[in-house]
């Protein structure tokens, strides 16, 4: 099983609405279950930065199967350091991303970066409501 595109359309439009809605600008991105990028929006007045840091949130999220809170809390642990430093510090372990999973299995994560840590979560989960 695996993440398709068409499936990544309707989950970057729900979370960019859910972003107009609560008037933060962010940037969304959707990976696979390796971390590769299939989806990346940066809304408009978003900060240049924050498409690279959504991308982290959803690569840590996907390559551990949770949501990426769970990872910022054990960031400091020498397994999650040493796999950050091996992968080039493309791996954020911070709030706003949460795992896309399918037969209870992990196929990739939806990230968001731009708002508070909340409202990086919320915007994640609209996106990955349309998938329900």
């Amino acid at each position: 099983m695996s993440l398709t595109i068409s499936e990544t359309e309707p989950m970057v439009q729900a979370a960019k609405n859910k972003a107009l809605q609560l008037g933060v600008n962010v940037s969304i991105a959707v990976v696979d279950a390796r971390g590769d990028l299939l989806a990346l929006l940066r809304l408009d007045g978003a900060r240049w930065y924050t498409a690279d840091v959504c991308r982290g949130k959803a690569f840590a999220s996907a390559t551990w199967g949770r949501p990426s809170a769970e990872l910022q809390e054990r960031a400091d642990s020498p397994v999650i350091r040493a796999i950050g430093i091996m992968q080039g510090g493309r791996i954020i372990p911070a709030k706003g991303a949460l795992p896309i999973s399918q037969d209870s299995q992990v196929i990739g994560a939806i990230g968001v970066s731009g708002g508070t840590a909340d409202q990086d979560v919320e915007i994640a989960q609209a996106g990955l409501d349309t998938l329900a």
